[in-house]
């Protein structure tokens, strides 16, 4: 797991900032409605942003992180990934999410994607012009792979994904740097037990050969997912990540 159920983006909410925003139901193109949490800005800066979640899918945390990309100008959708198997209700800390990451494929995320980045170039969703994702361990490997899905992107942001093998044995990241076709923002703990050092280099090295944009941070002593205001001894880490968030959309934006 990533994210405790009750953790708060490490993020300060901009006083005054006018967002509006809504709980959304999407359809996939297979047929499959989903659920989605959308925020648009009153001052938008034609950038969307589609947040992929950890392994608990849509939840307050990526409801919040929505929020925040909104507050400076970027609308912005988080959805959740287990429509097929779970419906579109409002969950609690006890649903077993582990039971439901096993029935999601790569190509069904992909086509989530593919409908939060529609709804994001809709008139409802601002009509943005530059899209990006980012996303959370299971969404930090899974937003690196939307840059090699043909989804149009700007740039895909990782925060501690997996760099290795993808869902039910297919490739990850690494595997298919040679497809990406958008610039890569890796954010990774050094102190992640769940993503050694070599792995860290293995998406690095490949993101190189594969001559893909691409910049790889690592924090010393920050866990795997650090990226929580309750973890103050990680602000640092964490207040250089979100800068470097912004800095990676507003550079690589159209």
């Amino acid at each position: 797991m990533c994210f405790r159920y009750e953790a708060e983006p490490a993020i300060p909410k901009i006083a005054g900032a006018s967002v509006d925003s809504e709980d959304l139901i999407l359809q996939s193109k297979d047929g499959t409605d989903f659920s989605a949490f959308g925020a648009r800005s009153d001052d938008p800066s034609g950038i969307g942003v589609v947040v992929l979640p950890d392994v608990r899918g849509l939840f307050h945390f990526y409801e919040e992180l929505a929020l925040r990309f909104a507050e400076v100008g970027h609308n912005s959708v988080a959805f959740d990934y287990f429509g097929r198997t779970a419906g579109v209700s409002k969950r609690d800390a006890e649903f077993p999410f582990m039971e439901h990451i096993p029935q999601t494929t790569g190509e069904t995320i992909s086509e989530d994607v593919g409908k939060s980045i529609e709804w994001l170039r809709s008139p409802e969703g601002g009509a943005c012009k530059s899209i990006f994702t980012v996303g959370f361990c299971f969404g930090g490997s899974n937003s690196w792979l939307q840059a090699a899905n043909g989804h149009g992107l700007a740039g895909c942001i990782g925060f501690y994904g997996m760099p290795g093998q993808g869902l039910n044995g297919a490739p990850g990241p690494a595997q298919r740097a040679n497809e990406m076709q958008a610039p890569i923002l890796a954010l990774m703990g050094g102190d992640d037990p769940h993503i050694p050092e070599e792995n860290i280099e293995q998406l690095r090295a490949s993101l190189q050969d594969a001559k893909v944009m691409h910049e790889v941070v690592v924090y010393e002593n920050a866990p795997h997912s650090f990226f929580d205001r309750s973890y103050t001894e990680h602000a640092q880490a964490s207040e250089d990540a979100w800068i470097r968030c912004l800095k990676f959309i507003e550079t690589n934006a159209s």
